[in-house]
């Protein structure tokens, strides 16, 4: 049992100690903006969907962008394609301007704490600021998808879930399912 109590003891011993930990945010500290990756910023200012819109999608609720890809596969009418365009068009402009502007307040409250300028109510004001246009952003991108949804037919929609993939078909184009599964109507 003594042997034991040493052999433990010796394994104990001779295990590593563990370095501090290492941060999940080195290599950040270099960003314009510490909370915002570049790709982030870049999508906000061109206002990319960034899957902000995924409540709608997977729901069976179709993008715009994602209509004007498939159009043809979709048969859309001229109509069709016009109104989806200025969905899109509308979309992207407001994303953009709203985008630009929740870039400018994470900066700053980049900057507040770099200067070390931060109070509590400047912190509160600035994260209700930053917090209310995330909001919009996200409505803007939502929104796009309820104005696509009134645009489409149910049958359209339906090769749209299938044309995305979301029955597990995906790349293969087997219409004559009629999107099994997937039931949404307008």
């Amino acid at each position: 049992m003594i042997r034991l109590t040493y052999l433990i003891l010796a394994v104990v011993i001779a295990l590593p100690v563990p370095a501090a930990a290492v941060s999940p945010y080195v290599g950040q500290t270099s960003r314009s903006i510490k909370s915002l990756s570049d790709e982030e910023v870049a999508d906000y200012l061109s206002g990319n969907g960034m899957g902000l819109a995924k409540a709608a999608e997977l729901n069976g609720y179709p993008g715009p962008a994602h209509v004007l890809e498939l159009g043809d596969q979709l048969e859309l009418s001229p109509t069709q394609k016009e109104r989806t365009e200025a969905i899109f068009e509308r979309m992207q402009t407001q994303a953009k301007s709203v985008g630009k502007r929740l870039i400018d307040e994470e900066r700053k409250l980049d900057e507040l704490f770099a200067s070390k300028t931060i109070s509590p109510p400047l912190l509160h004001q600035t994260l209700g600021s930053i917090a209310s246009l995330r909001a919009e952003v996200r409505e803007i991108h939502l929104q796009a998808h309820l104005d696509e949804a009134q645009i489409l037919s149910q049958a359209q929609t339906m090769k749209y879930w299938h044309l995305r993939g979301y029955d597990g078909s995906a790349g293969h184009d087997h219409s004559h399912d009629g999107g099994a599964g997937h039931t949404h109507s307008h």
